[in-house]
């Protein structure tokens, strides 16, 4: 089941790119998804995850949960290493600077919160599978 899934995801993620945008926005269960482009932190090369999104003013947040593993997703850490980005959302190319929030920070209550609302409860599911503290990560627009 698990392999239908990951399966699943990859089509969605396939069919946004494919479609400039035109679909895949809000394609699997109705939840907002932007496409998160960034440069490999080791192999320098281009990089595309498709993420469920939520707003906090100006900026985009997104949560590195990699479905409750214990390590982070590839992804965050290549945002890390190099902050500058592109996110997609729908049709439109932002350029953003990303930036990690964790628990005891004092926007992550907030964030969390939200993004957990529109995965419907699953980051909260994915948190108790995992001793390691979920990030949420805010793409913010360069300006």
């Amino acid at each position: 089941m698990a392999d239908l899934f990951v399966k699943t995801l990859q089509l969605h993620q396939f069919v946004y790119e494919h479609s400039g945008g035109w679909v895949g926005h809000r394609l699997l269960f109705g939840m907002p998804t932007l496409l998160l482009r960034s440069v490999g932190r080791k192999s320098g090369q281009p990089r595309t995850s498709a993420l469920t999104y939520g707003r906090d003013g100006a900026s985009y947040l997104v949560v590195a949960s990699k479905g409750g593993a214990p390590t982070s997703p590839a992804w965050m850490h290549n945002v890390l290493a190099a902050p500058t980005c592109e996110i997609q959302v729908g049709r439109e190319h932002i350029t953003v600077a990303a930036r990690k929030v964790l628990p005891g920070e004092p926007d992550y209550d907030r964030m969390w919160a939200k993004m957990n609302e529109i995965n419907h409860g699953r980051y909260r599911d994915y948190q108790k599978k995992t001793d390691r503290p979920i990030p949420v990560i805010a793409l913010t627009p360069n300006r």
